[in-house]
């Protein structure tokens, strides 16, 4: 009995521990990183906006594939949904038409994306902006499962090679991108008869770049297969895949049959069985890690928008320069715009702030952010300071260099924080180490 005590003490002060940790992410995002977003108006660069419901959300798993290759038939098993009122349609034909997101509630229910998207307590209110058509194909179930305590699934609609984006009456690609931006494990599934890959799997895998640490190939359906044939389909499968994962360690590759039938016989029943262990293991320590893995994301955010900033800041300096009293305002301002590279835009904020090229903007994106807002509207950031509140430059490398690597460090006491000097010390312009990938 005492020692059951103990365990329910400890799991009780770990809560604490990471609600309190969560409150303190919260007030670094809205005291270093937002009045810097705002300044600098990132959200028109990036569309990304982080509210306090993606801050406190529960890790989120992103189902992604082609059409009728089990997505939702692997949820309805995980989760136990078979045969369940409310478990997700299944068939041979394409069946999903909207993005599902399955979390947990008190009672079991489905919610209409409009209601999702108004509640500003939930993760979703940022999907407003891609319209009321793609509301209309946004779908909530809750649910009461222990699971769903501490996960959410979201499943999309499968990929149609020969549908045009624009015939779903929505962005489809600006959505899934959303999702995974936010998305903490990516599962993207195939089966054996569904491994070619046409113009919408190739955006899809475009989208995924640089989220390679979070992205998981299920091979489904694969007791179908006997084991030769089995093994041909893998090799096609990577095949296909490798000119569109161009990284040094390919993503991991799951094998199995998701679903809550048995195995068929005369097949590597044993391979499944322990593939489908892995997948639970490989799904707990996302979970497990779910607070390490916010910090890590709300720092990645904050480096890109000190990068923008320093870029802006760049643009309204060397238009400064350039300007004089003949000088057509418009015509100089166009110009390095079109060039930024001749006036060494790029270039400049490489040499001075140590920031990794890897993570400079596309330069035709400033084009765009430019043409709607002037630069006369943006004040270069050493004038974004204050006798009370500093400088939002300084704050936002503060909160790159020893906050957020602070924090990290108060849930992991075994583990020795960045250097907390500069950015040199801790490489603000390198991508954050995602922190639950399986070594």
């Amino acid at each position: 009995m005492k020692g059951i005590v103990s365990i329910c003490c400890f799991f009780s002060l770990l809560v604490l521990a990471l609600a309190a940790a969560i409150q303190k992410l919260r007030k670094i995002y809205h005291s270093a990183i937002k009045p810097m977003e705002q300044a600098y108006k990132y959200n028109e660069l990036r569309a990304h906006e982080i509210s306090d419901g993606e801050i406190t959300s529960k890790p989120m798993v992103l189902f992604l594939g082609p059409w009728s290759v089990g997505k939702s038939s692997m949820i309805n098993y995980l989760l136990g949904l078979k045969d369940s009122p409310y478990q997700l349609y299944t068939g041979a034909e394409p069946t999903t038409s909207e993005f599902t997101v399955i979390m947990h509630g008190e009672k079991t229910r489905s919610i209409e994306g409009i209601v999702m998207a108004a509640d500003s307590s939930r993760s979703f209110s940022p999907l407003e902006k891609f319209g009321q058509s793609f509301l209309e194909k946004l779908i909530g179930i809750e649910m009461p499962h222990k699971l769903l305590e501490r996960v959410t699934f979201v499943d999309t609609p499968g990929i149609i090679e020969n549908r045009k984006q624009q015939e779903r009456g929505y962005p489809f690609n600006d959505v899934c991108q959303w999702f995974i931006d936010r998305a903490d494990l990516i599962f993207v599934t195939f089966d054996p008869t569904k491994l070619d890959v046409g113009l919408e799997l190739e955006m899809l895998f475009r989208q995924l770049k640089g989220r390679e640490s979070q992205i998981r190939i299920i091979l489904n359906k694969a007791d179908n297969l006997a084991t030769q044939d089995l093994m041909r389909v893998y090799g096609a499968l990577f095949w296909s895949l490798a000119p569109l994962i161009n990284v040094t360690e390919p993503p991991r590759v799951y094998v199995s049959s998701f679903w809550p039938f048995d195995y068929a016989p005369d097949t590597s029943r044993e391979l499944f069985k322990r593939e489908e262990i892995s997948l639970l293991e490989d799904l707990n320590q996302v979970i497990e890690n779910r607070m390490e893995n916010k910090i890590a994301f709300i720092r990645q955010h904050a480096i890109r928008v000190r990068i923008h900033a320093l870029l802006v800041d760049r643009y309204v300096q060397t238009f400064k320069d350039k300007m004089s009293y003949f000088s057509d305002p418009d015509l100089v301002f166009k110009e390095i715009v079109d060039e930024p590279d001749k006036f060494f835009i790029f270039k400049s904020i490489l040499a001075k702030t140590n920031v990794s090229k890897f993570d400079l903007p596309n330069r035709e994106a400033y084009q765009d952010f430019f043409g709607v807002n002037p630069i006369g509207s943006f004040k270069s950031l050493s004038a974004q300071c204050s006798y009370s509140g500093g400088c939002l430059l300084d704050k936002i490398e503060k909160a790159i260099t020893s906050e957020l690597p602070g924090l990290l460090s108060s849930i992991n006491p075994g583990k020795a924080p960045p250097g907390l000097s500069s950015c040199e010390a801790t490489g603000c312009g390198d991508k954050p180490k995602n922190r639950y990938r399986k070594n």
